[in-house]
């Protein structure tokens, strides 16, 4: 028979970044998968500090059930470019990107197919990445373009200007990209 653990509805803080810390992100990263800012974790990982709602939900999840923590823990990067894409506060896909060799790497954090950057697609090549650049941008062929790309300070049509000036956000939805560079 299983043993029942009682969880508390609050946690000290330090136990709270030694469940980040196996996780394998950092602050800013673990702040994405919670929907909170990185001050909020620095506040929650500070010296005395005791954590209250919904991350402790999170926690118990992952305390409960640690082979979770090998699913929510991020791909090693391997890739000079990565694009974080989400709907609301939901990392949806982790797209990895060597631009020079057109090799696309993809991790899905969603089963909601409408959800992810690719769809049912699972391996991605590069044209298909270019495509979805393209989808989360206005068209090259939109009326009066130029005086947008001039709003957005970009001298002529590229979709990741666009995209790093826009973060992917269309007016349609509610999806957006965070953009990561290695640094050379």
């Amino acid at each position: 028979m299983k043993k029942e653990y009682a969880f508390p509805d609050s946690m000290e803080g330090r136990h709270l970044r030694s469940i980040r810390r196996q996780l394998g992100m950092t602050q800013v990263e673990f702040a994405l998968y919670a929907g909170v800012s990185k001050k909020t974790v620095e506040n929650w990982e500070s010296e005395g500090s005791v954590v209250h709602g919904p991350v402790i939900t999170l926690a118990r999840i992952l305390i409960e059930r640690p082979e979770l923590v090998e699913y929510f823990q991020l791909p090693e990067r391997t890739s000079p470019l990565r694009l974080c894409y989400y709907f609301r506060n939901e990392l949806c896909t982790i797209i990895d990107v060597d631009e020079i060799r057109r090799i696309v790497r993809i991790r899905n954090y969603t089963n909601r197919v409408q959800h992810r950057a690719f769809g049912q697609n699972e391996t991605p090549g590069y044209e298909d990445y270019v495509e979805f650049l393209k989808s989360r941008c206005f068209p090259e062929t939109r009326d009066k373009m130029k005086l947008e790309l001039k709003k957005l300070g970009i001298p002529f049509y590229d979709p990741m200007l666009i995209i790093e000036k826009t973060q992917g956000r269309m007016a349609e939805d509610e999806f957006s990209i965070r953009i990561e560079r290695k640094n050379a």
